[in-house]
This record gives structure tokens, C-alpha cells and sequence, in this order.
């Protein structure tokens, strides 16, 4: 079968398409006909060799957190599945592989695939959907009828904060760049509002809010900042670096560090069947590209969500 793969940390120079074994299930796994797997940042991080100390990996590496496909074979003490469903997965970060025609996932893992859109285009959904998930429910503790401030809220992780929060009756403030605001009200956010606006101050904005949620990756001072956006006994997430804590007026925070759970992967699979959750996908890529899409993610050229297809 075809994976691409890194020997070595480095540039996306590193990545590279090779024929490698298909691999055999064990006990407690499941091997998956990939459809598609889709680019996180994360994969930047990990083939750099940014996460080597935090996240030891074995090399040759095959990319790909992200998983849509059908399964192939079950491995011994897999029960609930049957060769040709269709499901989805977030991988485990140490051992990844959805950069390929095959990959061995924990059946733990996997979920249903959602039936209302592609195959392929349901690889948009594990990690993104789960950071989502675990930043809005289990750091945040969001609860219906909050006030909440989502920065960054046109990218993956946002796009679905924002969706998942409405959802569950919180009145949402979305922040990003003009060009999403659009797509941002027809998810149901109360309000988008420009970065830059941020500058003028939490009233400005109609804060402060009773959570704030961040997914921008700006500068320790920038993050501090948004401390003052959150309301006395209020809470602050983060999928891109800590937003200070606040003791005195009871503000607290936490930073997500996202993990594999195929009961809330079914959960938001059920979201999306039911319409309460839209996948947004801006571009298919071909596994070929994988090292292109790289360097794209990179130098800032990639417009979004991209997904990359199996051979």
C-alpha cells in the first residue's frame, strides 16, 4: 500500500510517498480503508520535531491524525463493528498513520461515520470536533444561557465552538476577520465582531462575558489581555497558549490538550446528522500533495480546512 511518511524531523521536504506492508490488526484493533484524512496544525508540530520531548514518536512516522474510512479487517475482542461500516476517528498523536490507503486505529476510537455528508469530507471532523468539544464542556464547563466570547471563531476548532455553543442556548460573540461573518451568523453567533475592535476594550464588544474561548496564537501580553473579557466567577479556554488566571475576581482557566474519545466523537457525529453542526471544508488535496499541503500550511497560504484524500 501507499503512506507517505518522514525518517526524520524536519521541513516538509521530509515527507515522502513510499509502498510500505499493510498493516495486520491485534487484539483490540481495527484496520480501516482510508478515505481521507485532513491537516491540523499539530501535524506541522509533530513532523518539525516541536513536540519530540512532549510527544515521543517512532520513526519512520506516517502523518495524519484524522481518520474517515470503511473498515477492512477486526482484530481479536472487537466487538460492535463489522467489516464495511463506515466510521471515523481521531488517531492516538504518538502513532497517527491516516496518510495512507490503510491504517490500524484503536476501536475505541472509532464512531459511526456521519451519513448526511461525504465520507471524505467527514476526516474534517475528529480532532477538530472533539478540541471543540472538550474546550467548550469539559474546561469551559459551558452552560445554556451564558455569555461567551469566541476569538477566533472562523477557523476549524472556532467554526464548531461557535455552532456547539449556540447549540446548548449560550448567546455567542464571534471574533474573526470580516470575510468569515457571513458564515459566522448562519451558525448562529449573535454577533461578529473584528479583531481589531478587541482593542477598544471588553464593553466595546458588549463584554465581559461570562467565558471566553481562545484559538488565536498571540503573544503572552495579547493573551492577558483577554483576561479582562471575562466576568467576575467566569472561566477562560484555550487551544493556543494559557489565558491568565484571575484569583481575585474568581476568574479561572484552562488550557486543552485534545484527546481521543469515540463517545464524544459519536456525539458530535449525531450533531451533524441532525443539522445542528455543519463541516466546513475548504479544500480536497490529494494524499500526493501531503508535503505541498505542508508547506502551504507553513507560509500561511492554506484557507481553511483541508482535506486529503486515499488513493
Amino acid at each position: 500500500m501507499q503512506a507517505v511518511r518522514f525518517h526524520e524531523f524536519g521541513s516538509s521536504d521530509v515527507l515522502r510517498l513510499e509502498d510500505v506492508e499493510r498493516p495486520v490488526p491485534g487484539t483490540g484493533q481495527v484496520l480501516v480503508r482510508v478515505a481521507a484524512t485532513s491537516f491540523n496544525p499539530v501535524d506541522d508540530h509533530i513532523r518539525a520535531g516541536v513536540m519530540a520531548e512532549m510527544l515521543p514518536i517512532t520513526l519512520p512516522y506516517v502523518p495524519g491524525i484524522d481518520l474517515s474510512g470503511t473498515v477492512a479487517e477486526l482484530g481479536a475482542d472487537v466487538t460492535g463493528l463489522e467489516v464495511g461500516d463506515r466510521v471515523v476517528a481521531m488517531l492516538p498523536l504518538d502513532s497517527a498513520g491516516g496518510a495512507a490507503e490503510y491504517v490500524l486505529a484503536p476501536a475505541e476510537s472509532l464512531a459511526p461515520a456521519p451519513r448526511t455528508i461525504e465520507l471524505v469530507d467527514a476526516a474534517a471532523l475528529p480532532l477538530t470536533g472533539l478540541a471543540a468539544w472538550q474546550t467548550a464542556f469539559e474546561l469551559a464547563e459551558l452552560k445554556p444561557g451564558q455569555t461567551v466570547l469566541i476569538n477566533g471563531a472562523g477557523g476549524a476548532v472556532g467554526s464548531l465552538v461557535v455552532q456547539l455553543a449556540v447549540d446548548a442556548g449560550a448567546h455567542v460573540t464571534a471574533v474573526d476577520a470580516p470575510q468569515h461573518a457571513d458564515r459566522l451568523r448562519g451558525y448562529g453567533a449573535d454577533r461578529v465582531v473584528d479583531p481589531l475592535d478587541l482593542d477598544a476594550g471588553p464593553a466595546a464588544v458588549g463584554g465581559p462575558f461570562q467565558v471566553v474561548v481562545n484559538h488565536v496564537r498571540v503573544s503572552p501580553e495579547e493573551l492577558a489581555q483577554l483576561t479582562d473579557y471575562v466576568a467576575d466567577g467566569g472561566a477562560a479556554a484555550s487551544t493556543a497558549g494559557p489565558i491568565p488566571e484571575d484569583p481575585a475576581r474568581g476568574v479561572r482557566s484552562a488550557s486543552l490538550w485534545v484527546r481521543s474519545d469515540g463517545a464524544q466523537l459519536a456525539a458530535l457525529v449525531a450533531k451533524v446528522d441532525a443539522g445542528k453542526l455543519r463541516v466546513h471544508v475548504a479544500a480536497h488535496r490529494p494524499l500526493a500533495e501531503l508535503a505541498a499541503v505542508h508547506e502551504d500550511a507553513g507560509a500561511g497560504r492554506l484557507l481553511g480546512k483541508t482535506v486529503v484524500l486515499a488513493p
